[in-house]
């Protein structure tokens, strides 16, 4: 029996309650680290997964990224279901390897009730996600392929720039993002709240990007690629990523409430991250550096 298929038969009875206590929207970091997974003391705060956020709307579960950090999450899933099927919807940024590692260790898709979507924008035309996910579970690169799982799975193209309405009563608005390869942000829109999920993107230096603008125009919660400092951003233009003062600089143009800095770099450790917490603080007050296991509601 598989890792994963041991997971998802185990269920913590206090799960559910805990589930209740939580506002009826919100986003809660399952990864937060950015290009390779870090574990050791010196990430114990922030965490060393890869990106995998969970959004609750209502009882509708969204998960955006399937970085390391998805094995955890699937398992809190499976126990909050006591081991039963579940409806999930997975929106993915783009598919370099540190947003979706954590996809073949993801316990509900090995369980038989379940019904999972893939969903990615940055494909089309070249590529397709089913594709993509059957090189990346292949051999010498990995022993199974897709078609392993359990549940039933079905994957979804689009192209950037759409609205979706993956649920009623839910819709993500699309961006196109700067990246190698490309990416996708996304804007979830439920209850007349929002927030936003805007990672792996360069930005030009003074000049905001028009697509970011616009997907985060009056948020609630803007999540974005925080993963150098303005002092170390011209050693790494062109790989992709951006700084957390041009997040800050990105909400106060579109008059967003809430910054989470994100996606954090490898090289930056608790004590790195605890100076950058402190300087975003003083230069937008609310800014918070997200961690593992934090939850922020609009």
């Amino acid at each position: 029996m598989s890792d994963a298929t041991r997971e998802s038969q185990v269920a913590a009875p206090d799960a559910a309650a805990a589930r209740e206590a939580l506002p009826d929207f919100f986003v809660r970091f399952w990864g937060t680290r950015g290009s390779i997974a870090c574990p050791g003391h010196e990430y114990e705060r922030y965490g060393g997964n890869t990106s995998c956020l969970e959004v609750r709307c209502g009882d509708d579960v969204l998960i955006f990224d399937g970085g390391t950090g998805l094995r955890p999450l699937g398992q809190a899933l499976m126990a909050e279901s006591g081991g039963q099927g579940q409806s999930l919807d997975v929106f993915l940024t783009h598919t370099h390897h540190d947003h979706i590692a954590g996809i073949p260790f993801f316990a509900p898709a090995f369980c038989p009730g379940s019904k999972i979507s893939f969903w990615a924008g940055h494909l089309k035309p070249d590529s397709s996600l089913h594709a993509v996910l059957c090189k990346f579970m292949a051999a010498p690169l990995f022993p199974v392929p897709p078609a392993i799982f359990g549940a039933q799975v079905d994957y979804r193209d689009f192209e950037a720039g759409a609205t979706l309405t993956p649920r009623p009563h839910v819709t993500l608005r699309t961006a196109s993002l700067n990246h190698p390869n490309r990416a996708t942000g996304y804007r979830v829109e439920y209850g007349g709240k929002s927030i936003c999920y805007v990672t792996d993107t360069e930005h030009t230096p003074g000049t905001p990007d028009a697509n970011v603008l616009g997907l985060i125009r009056d948020a609630d919660i803007v999540i974005y690629d925080c993963s150098y400092t303005d002092a170390e951003f011209p050693r790494y233009e062109g790989w992709g990523h951006s700084t957390w003062q041009e997040g800050v600089r990105l909400c106060e143009a579109a008059q967003a409430k809430r910054l989470a800095i994100f996606h954090h770099d490898p090289s930056h450790d608790d004590g790195f991250m605890d100076q950058v917490a402190a300087e975003a603080e003083a230069a937008r007050p609310g800014t918070v550096v997200a961690y593992e296991g934090l939850v922020l509601a609009p």
